[in-house]
């Protein structure tokens, strides 16, 4: 891999705010189309929700997430216009939809249907089953897997999300108790998280059920590129494996250190983050400084790839 060629990493719920996408569609053809069609497509008004908000519309999971996922192929629309292509994909979460479509796994009108429909069933499931998730900060993750099988209950790890940051995920009182014992621990930070559901846990298995049933309707092909999925951490070889990772990813954990360290030991050392925020540049650099993660999610950022500043 040459040292000029980049790997695309793409963001997940989190990521969002208000105002995002707003510059894309204002300045670039390409983004201004992937809204529309888009918004065509969702039957939801996403641009408005994006651009203007307000942020407590733009949190909610059945609008976050679309949200996102428009952002991100608008900004992946723009770079693939000027040239730029990616030799290898992952997302966190939500984001890995954003790598299938840039693999060609997915098309456009399927991605986003199936991001909708995911969106609309963990907003549900959260409504029906109340749970929450809480990040574990400054501690080994060996050590939040015993905290949560001390702690009781249904509470499990949802997203490694570097070696000293687990999010945890489960019922309200399981994770509370984790939350404590956490904190005897030696934790630096434990934070509760401002969600709607205890995503990633076998709370959502009724969802992960459903969607799996839908996802049987959507065609998926073979990946142009390599993609890194969630589930295992590990390159996904086939539409099968795909197919039976995002079936897993509501109920299974987010690999994402093994997901980066997957993408390296493959020769990717320089990344791009195309779509809001910069949050998965911050887990990278504490998962192994050696690597960049460029921004790629606002016009000035993508002008300046494209100038080759």
């Amino acid at each position: 891999m040459s040292p000029t060629s980049f790997a695309f990493l793409f963001p997940g719920q989190g990521s969002q705010y208000v105002g995002m996408g707003a510059d894309l569609y204002e300045t670039f053809p390409s983004a201004r189309d992937t809204y529309d069609r888009a918004e065509d497509i969702l039957q939801l008004p996403i641009k408005r929700i994006s651009f203007e908000g307000p942020e407590e519309e733009l949190r909610q999971t059945r609008y976050t997430q679309p949200a996102i996922l428009t952002h991100s192929l608008a900004c992946l629309s723009v770079l693939t216009s000027g040239s730029f292509h990616p030799t290898l994909a992952a997302g966190h979460s939500l984001g890995e939809y954003s790598a299938l479509y840039a693999a060609g796994c997915l098309e456009f009108e399927s991605v986003l249907k199936l991001v909708k429909r995911r969106a609309f069933l963990m907003f549900n499931e959260g409504e029906k089953r109340p749970g929450t998730m809480a990040a574990i900060i400054g501690i080994d993750s060996a050590i939040v897997e015993a905290i949560c099988v001390e702690a009781g209950g249904v509470v499990v790890p949802a997203n490694y999300n570097e070696p000293k940051q687990t999010v945890i995920s489960g019922e309200p009182e399981a994770v509370k108790r984790a939350m404590e014992l956490a904190k005897g621990r030696g934790a630096l930070k434990v934070v509760q998280l401002p969600v709607s559901g205890a995503f990633h846990s076998p709370l959502l298995f009724e969802s992960a059920q459903e969607f799996a049933e839908y996802l049987r309707s959507i065609k998926v092909h073979p990946p142009r590129f390599p993609v890194v999925m969630n589930v295992t951490g590990r390159i996904a070889q086939s539409p099968d494996e795909v197919r039976t990772n995002l079936e897993k990813q509501l109920i299974s954990p987010v690999q994402w250190v093994r997901t980066i360290r997957s993408a390296k030991e493959i020769g990717c050392h320089n990344f791009l983050e195309v779509g809001p925020g910069q949050v998965l540049a911050g887990l990278v650099r504490r998962i192994d400084r050696e690597l960049v993660v460029r921004p790629a999610g606002k016009a000035t950022e993508l002008k300046g790839l494209m100038e080759g500043v």
